[in-house]
């Protein structure tokens, strides 16, 4: 099974290296390690790891929680594979259909985005839902940029594409962390390049 870990631990030297060796006491395989930032004496990190067997995210929270100094900030399964390019496998088929760029980045958004679904809403109604993603949303004020929004059951990104008078809505399941900032730029930045790229074949 594929999990992402995301965990917040004193930065101080060795301090991954403990987080490795209690996955690895656990049978955990590390496949990648992410760092989302390094601020006021702590570190934010994800791990994408193969665990033995099935184990759920509230199982593994647990056994990690006991690592002195550790907080486990989510734990949820992914089927995002460390070493795929998503993001250039994105951008090489928005290239050769670009009429298609935003349906596209939107069927591509929950692998790039560690999240379950993603959609589309422009003018109240939903125009393009990834697999998942339900028929209808509701979409909160509209805000002018990028934001993550802790929902009861639901953690959003909502992602504005002002040229095209729509938002993009990305949800992760409860089990998650709320998107973190990093993620929200490397998603803006993911937006902003199919965005005028579809925008050319309208122009």
């Amino acid at each position: 099974m594929l999990l992402r870990l995301r965990v917040s631990l004193p930065d101080r030297p060795g301090g991954l290296g403990q987080v490795a060796k209690a996955l690895g006491t656990l049978g955990a395989d590390i496949l990648q390690v992410t760092v989302l930032e390094r601020e006021t004496g702590r570190a934010v990190d994800d791990f994408t790891v193969s665990w033995p067997g099935q184990v759920t995210p509230a199982e593994a929270r647990e056994r990690l929680s006991a690592v002195p100094g550790l907080r486990v900030e989510g734990v949820w399964t992914t089927k995002e594979v460390p070493g795929s390019a998503l993001d250039y496998d994105l951008l090489s088929h928005v290239v050769a259909e670009p009429g298609r760029g935003l349906a596209t980045l939107v069927d591509a958004l929950p692998g790039l985005c560690g999240a379950e679904w993603s959609l589309a809403v422009a003018d109240g109604a939903v125009r393009h839902a990834s697999l998942a993603a339900p028929d209808t949303f509701e979409l909160p004020a509209p805000p002018p940029r990028a934001v993550a929004v802790d929902a009861r059951e639901l953690r959003l990104m909502l992602l504005p594409v002002l040229d095209h008078d729509m938002h993009l809505v990305v949800a992760r399941a409860a089990e998650g962390p709320v998107f973190h900032r990093a993620e929200i730029e490397r998603a803006v930045r993911i937006v902003d390049v199919v965005a005028k790229l579809a925008a050319r074949t309208t122009a």
